[in-house]
């Protein structure tokens, strides 16, 4: 047995391990990526664990803070590097990994299980979540605890698997918010009128788990709306409400609205699970022409159990169907489902000869493989990306001592902020003007955008020198001492 999974298991552990060299090769991206480390970045400085902070002095209300906890805690830790950012992605994709695996252990045995976890690390979206700075790996590995133990709960109604499921809804909650009961206890409700009938439900210590989760949750949120009033009705009406009815919400106080047409959210879910997700379609879609050919082929019954994973693997998308305010990384809850859901489709134990194994290496690495060349190029071609990193290290190379600021003409981009460490000044032309005139500094550092570059130079005061260009901004140095 053990012999025949050999090649699987080497497989999975290349891919895993294949996203921390990734990780590490990539810089900090605008705009989410590096706001939220930016956010992470703060909560380490400053040792404020209980209010995450958009700016300095500026509350971040739009997200609960488990995400920030751990990456400000791996600050502490390894330093602020982009590796040390995206490491609790990256552990909250394996204990994902881990769950998937011992449910589909328990329900098909070691070789599905394999395939599954196999699976999961290789769809698109699931592979580039496990080293990205977001707070979705947190909410799918709250949603997939919750799932994996309500299942195992009620196959042992006496098991420690009862608690884990509150302990996932937990995580959801202090990951994401109240949008984890809805992903939790959607595909639930659904799986009782489909069933119809939920005395097995009964078994769960519903009253002393409920006091459980509020026992875990409840405390940060007080404490949160305490601190900076105004927290819960923004957080609660505003991003759980306002956001999912409202496709242009202009009370949106970090960012813009993301108006999609209705539907959306299903062509998010094709991206999001290539290339497993349309394999599985075409597979089923072949089975059914072949059953209705042979019309003496018997029709398989899906059990209780693959009915839950198939509701948890779609609600997503019936949740979101209507709402235009959306983004893929919203699918990333319904992929441990519907990996565990294709592993039962290939039920039969592949052939341990050449053809079938390339078909499953082909299809697993399609993915990483392509990250990883996008993750080199990026290492080599900075500049090309979203992110001012290289601008930022040059201008520490050449300021001539830590008082001398840099300046972004305008909001500066939060990789700016990220790899400054917050130093980053922004200031209007009037204002650089001024402090051209009556500064301190002889020479001061200044980044405009690229696109009124030219209008920009001509309208400030002091002898201009182009010093570095990227993708977005051109760093000026300005000699002030040379005016004109």
């Amino acid at each position: 047995m053990f012999k025949r999974l050999d090649w699987l298991l080497w497989l999975l552990a290349i891919i895993v391990l294949s996203r921390l060299l990734s990780m590490a090769m990539i810089p900090m991206l605008d705009t989410t990526e590096a706001r939220y480390g930016e956010v992470a970045r703060i909560m380490a400085e400053t040792g404020d664990w209980i209010t995450p902070w958009f700016d300095y002095g500026v509350p971040f209300w739009g997200k609960p803070p488990l995400s920030f906890w751990s990456e400000a805690l791996s600050f502490r830790l390894f330093g602020v590097t982009e590796f040390a950012a995206r490491l609790p992605s990256w552990l909250a994709n394996l204990g994902m990994l881990a769950l998937i695996y011992h449910l589909t252990k328990k329900i098909t045995g070691q070789h599905q299980a394999l395939v599954a976890t196999l699976i999961f690390s290789t769809m698109a979206l699931s592979f580039l979540m496990s080293g990205a700075v977001l707070t979705d790996p947190f909410l799918a590995l709250g949603t997939t605890l919750a799932l994996v133990s309500i299942i195992l709960a009620l196959r042992q109604p006496d098991s420690l698997w009862c608690w884990w499921f509150f302990a996932g809804l937990s995580i959801g909650l202090l990951a994401k918010g109240p949008l984890t009961l809805v992903l939790v206890f959607g595909p639930l409700f659904l799986w009782v009128i489909w069933r119809r009938q939920w005395h097995d439900l009964r078994k769960i210590p519903w009253l002393r788990g409920t006091l459980f989760t509020i026992l875990l949750t409840f405390p940060w949120y007080i404490a949160a709306e305490l601190k900076t009033p105004g927290f819960l009705n923004y957080f609660i009406v505003g991003e759980h409400f306002l956001r999912f009815v409202d496709s242009g919400w202009s009370g949106d106080l970090y960012g813009s609205a993301h108006n999609q047409p209705f539907g959306t959210i299903w062509l998010y879910w094709i991206w999001a699970s290539l290339p497993w997700g349309p394999i599985a379609v075409i597979v089923l879609f072949w089975r059914w022409i072949v059953t209705r050919k042979q019309h003496a082929l018997p029709k398989q019954k899906l059990n209780d159990e693959q009915r839950l994973l198939l509701l948890s693997a779609l609600f997503p998308s019936l949740f979101f169907t209507f709402s235009s305010n959306i983004l893929w990384t919203y699918q990333l809850t319904a992929l441990p489902p519907l990996a565990i859901l294709i592993a039962m489709l290939m039920a039969n134990p592949l052939p341990a000869n050449r053809f079938s194994k390339f078909g499953i290496i082909t299809a697993t690495v399609f993915v990483p493989f392509i990250v990883i060349l996008i993750g080199f190029r990026a290492h080599f071609y900075p500049d090309k990306l979203k992110t001012e990193k290289t601008l930022i290290s040059y201008y520490n190379e050449h300021k001539n001592n830590d008082t001398q600021p840099l300046i972004y003409i305008g909001k500066p981009p939060f990789s700016a902020r990220f790899y400054s460490k917050g130093r980053v000044k922004t200031m209007e032309l009037p204002e650089v003007n001024s402090l051209m005139k009556n500064g301190t500094e002889p020479i001061y550092f200044v980044a405009i955008a690229n696109e009124n570059r030219d209008e920009m130079i001509t309208s400030l005061t002091g002898q201009v020198k182009i010093e570095f260009a990227n993708r977005r901004f051109t760093l000026l140095q300005i000699n002030r001492a040379a005016r004109n």
